[in-house]
């Protein structure tokens, strides 16, 4: 009977596991920052670091597809000085090295967004947050004709 127990709990505790990991999936919960690059120039002769006064294009969406808000739309990029924390941490991580003219896609979990307090009405808390993004400015350098040719490298995440 103590084989067949121990049997027993074994089964419920993989069951109990199993579970735990599909509902984590179906959540689209990000536990780390995930970066993928979508296009990048074929020359990358300015690249963001930190300190850099950046210019960046953006679409913000929740993990179901939600659009919360997108400067491409309004055609106005946000500007702040990179890793100085004027922005969430995500994107301070998440854009560091980026090429002028570079597109990248991050996906960043609420630690490094806006945490368990959200940003009310738009942000739930505990949401994790997917940006398409385009740097489009880096210390006053901007993107001109010769930064049109672009190689994709779509690394979807």
């Amino acid at each position: 009977m103590r084989i067949s127990s121990a049997a027993n709990v074994a089964a419920v505790v993989l069951l109990l596991a199993f579970i735990a990991l599909g509902s984590a999936k179906k959540s689209g919960d990000v536990k780390d920052l995930q970066i993928g690059v979508k296009y990048k120039p074929k020359v990358c002769e300015v690249q963001a670091h930190k300190g850099d006064s950046v210019k960046v294009h953006y679409r913000g969406k929740l993990t179901d597809g939600t659009v919360y808000d997108s400067s491409f739309e309004r055609g106005d990029p946000i500007e702040f000085e990179l890793g100085s924390g004027q922005v969430i941490k995500g994107w301070d991580q998440g854009l560091l090295g980026m090429c002028l003219g570079e597109k990248r896609k991050l996906k960043i979990p609420s630690k490094l967004g806006y945490g368990d307090q959200g940003s009310p009405p738009t942000i739930p808390g505990g949401a994790a947050l997917v940006f398409d993004t385009e740097l489009v400015g880096v210390n006053g350098k901007t993107l001109n004709a010769e930064n049109d040719d672009e190689k994709s490298e779509d690394n979807e995440l």
